[in-house]
Formats: structure tokens, sequence, C-alpha cells
């Protein structure tokens, strides 16, 4: 069962009227949403629809071409039409941080470094505390004895571990997952989404791109459907999902339960 309310106040996150096109494709048409802290928002569609883009868009990794982002009740505000100023796109950086579909792990550095690399080197923090830090952050995940690996030792599930902590280690106020179970072995993919849930108990802030919809039923305090670069629907978890108010939404989730 899915949380019954989602927490109050204004919103972490306000995104308004997002663009973003490749060429003469656009993937975003006028994005709108809202995330308050500690809410978990699940982004569902099919592929292609502009999820991944959408979260690229909100860690500074894309430029989107028009619309607002404002973080931190304002206190951030990335006005994308109006030329965007480097110091802004880092400022969107620092406030988010993402948990990629397949682990964009450094092969050359070992686990402890993976983590500390963002800390040490974009945040400037002492090596020494990132590296304490980074062992106790590991040490929750259940990964202590892995700090000086190197991920083509590690299984598929314990380098998207090491992805999480690397993403947590950067101290975000939101935390972006694009699909990260989508890459692993289906009995590895319980084992990240009870962290996932671990998380979300912790009071994160999560945008979670999924296609796992118990999950999503359970965790989520809202879901988001993406359609052709818009969000057609959204609402509380358990009515999108058991109860879409779109034919569009009715379909994909019909698709994805009954895939045959």
């Amino acid at each position: 069962m899915s949380p019954t309310e989602p927490p109050s106040g204004a919103p972490l996150l306000a995104v308004t009227g997002l663009r973003k096109s490749f060429g003469s494709h656009e993937v975003l048409r006028s994005v709108n949403l809202t995330v308050r802290a500690g809410e978990v928002l699940a982004v569902i569609g099919s592929s292609g629809s502009g999820k991944t883009t959408l979260l690229r868009c909100l860690n500074g990794l894309e430029v989107a071409d028009a619309g607002r982002v404002e973080v931190g009740d304002g206190a951030l505000t990335v006005d994308f039409a109006s030329g965007l100023a480097r110091r802004q796109l880092n400022a969107l950086r620092d406030r988010s941080a993402m948990v990629f579909q397949h682990y964009n792990l450094f092969p050359h550095k070992t686990v402890l470094e993976n983590i500390t690399e963002g800390p040490v080197v974009v945040q400037r923090r002492p090596v020494a505390e990132a590296r304490i830090e980074g062992r106790r952050l590991l040490e929750q995940v259940g990964l202590a004895d892995r700090a000086d690996a190197y991920p083509f030792q590690l299984s598929g599930g314990q380098q998207q571990r090491v992805g999480i902590v690397r993403a947590l280690a950067l101290r975000p106020e939101l935390l972006l997952f694009d699909e990260p179970t989508s890459s692993l072995d289906p009995e590895l993919v319980g084992d990240i989404l009870t962290l996932m849930r671990d998380l979300a108990g912790e009071g994160w802030t999560m945008i979670v791109v999924t296609h796992e919809l118990q999950f999503a039923r359970e965790v989520a305090h809202r879901v988001a459907f993406v359609d052709e670069g818009t969000i057609i629907e959204q609402g509380p978890a358990r009515q999108v999902l058991s109860e879409p108010q779109q034919e569009r939404t009715r379909q994909f989730i019909r698709r994805l339960l009954h895939p045959l």
C-alpha cells in the first residue's frame, strides 16, 4: 500500500513549461510538476516518452530549451529560455544527484574512489572526510568489504548499490533514479528496490523513473504518467495505478501488467 498522504509544505522542486528538442524532435513538451520535500514521485511511461530526458534536465546534464526549474522554495530559479549561466547550471547539479540505469562507474577507480570523486573534486570537501563518509555509506548498504574493489569485480546489483551510495555521498536535496533496476538480473532487482524503500523511509526526496509498478504502488506518494513528452496524468499512486482517469494511462498499465 502506498503512503496515504504526501508530505505537506512548500514544494522542494517546481517545474514549469519545460521543453527540450533534439533537432526537429521535440522530446519534452511543456512539462509541469511539483515535488515536496520528503516526497517520492514515480514517473512511468513507455520507452522514448521523455522520462530520462526530464531527469537529465533536472540534474543539469541536459540544458532545456525553455521552461523554469525552481528548487528550495525559490532559493534557486533557473529560467532556461533566458540563457543559462554556468553558475546556475552548477547550482542545479549541486541540488540533485542521479542514479543511472547502467551504473556509470569509473572502471579504473576503486569503489571508494568512485564514491569520493564528486565530494572531493566537485564539492571540494576534504579527502579524509569524504573517505570516512564513503565507508560509512558502504557499510549501510552491505558493501563495507568492497571499498577497494574495482567495478569489474562486482555483480550488477553491487555496482548499482555503489551508484546509489555515490549519489548519497553528494548530500543532495533531490535523488533522481533512472530505471535503476532495468539492467539487473531478475534475482537482483529485489535488493535494489529494498534499498530504495529504506531511503524513502528515511525521508529522502526522490523522483524515480521505473517500470516496477508494485514498487511505485507501495513506496511512491504520487505517480506521473509521461506520454509523448508531456505528463498526461498525475496523482496519488494508488489512484493512478488502480483507477487511472486517462485511457492512454489505462492502456499502458494493462500492457505492462499483461505483456503477452
